[in-house]
């Protein structure tokens, strides 16, 4: 088991928050709290649920509850773009972090579900 923050998954959280952060500071008031405070709360959320999984030994719950995060984000995100509070290059680079994560929490949730000759998979 590999340092949570050492994890490629992590960097891309982190990098999502950095990047969420910004465009919420830059939303109009009225959005600022409501829809950038969620997406930024959901990318915290997001961190969480990676150290979680990755000290579980069923890491499967949390990676689920980390997918559906990643589909509240890409929401908001997406009707942040459709009210044009963020710019749709904002968008694009928001997106390309939630698909990056969303892809290695598959990939992972796959990898620890196979049996043990397979992989890292479930040693019941």
């Amino acid at each position: 088991m590999a340092i949570h923050t050492s994890l490629p998954i992590y960097k891309d959280a982190y990098e999502l928050l950095d990047v969420v952060t910004d465009l919420a500071k830059n939303m109009p008031r009225d959005f600022k709290a409501s829809i950038g405070g969620v997406i930024r709360d959901d990318c915290v959320k997001v961190t969480v649920l990676i150290f979680r999984a990755n000290v579980a030994a069923d890491k499967a719950p949390h990676l689920v509850g980390l997918i559906e995060r990643l589909q509240v984000m890409e929401l908001l995100l997406r009707l942040s773009r459709d009210k044009q509070l963020i710019s749709t290059k904002q968008y694009a680079a928001a997106i390309r972090l939630t698909t990056s994560i969303g892809k290695q929490a598959n990939g992972w949730r796959n990898a620890a579900s196979r049996p043990l000759h397979g992989g890292q998979g479930r040693h019941d």
